[in-house]
């Protein structure tokens, strides 16, 4: 939600751990304004280098352009990244498809039938870097 501020379990504390070790980047369907407004409602805002938005690169999940527009903005290679998203179709399987690795946070732990890392906590992440 636009003005919510609620974050999952374990959030803040996984952030602190990454932003040491990996340049941490967004990938949204929303919009500029939106997402802005909840990275700062969350307080997360300065853990990001960088947040491609839809809007901005004219092309919504899990269109490969709206990836290529990511990982040129964030300087990135493909062979260096993961995508961590909570929807199969526009984030795991648009990222795999595009070549980058990627995790479902299977949050609702939701059954799936496809064979794809996933963890159903945000401290699992830990198991996969």
């Amino acid at each position: 939600l636009p003005k919510s501020n609620h974050l999952f379990d374990g959030a803040i504390e996984l952030l602190d751990y990454l932003k040491p070790k990996y340049k941490l980047h967004i990938i949204t369907n929303g919009f500029a304004e939106i997402q802005s407004n909840k990275l700062n409602n969350s307080n997360i805002h300065h853990y990001f280098d960088t947040v491609t938005d839809s809007e901005k690169a004219g092309v919504k999940k899990p269109n490969p352009l709206i990836f290529e527009y990511a990982l040129h903005s964030a300087k990135a290679q493909k062979e260096n990244s993961i995508m961590i998203g909570d929807c199969i179709d526009a984030d795991v399987n648009g990222a795999l498809d595009f070549g980058i690795d990627a995790i479902l946070f299977n949050c609702n732990q939701l059954e799936t039938s496809q064979n794809i890392k996933q963890i159903n906590h945000l401290s699992q992440l830990k198991n996969f870097l």
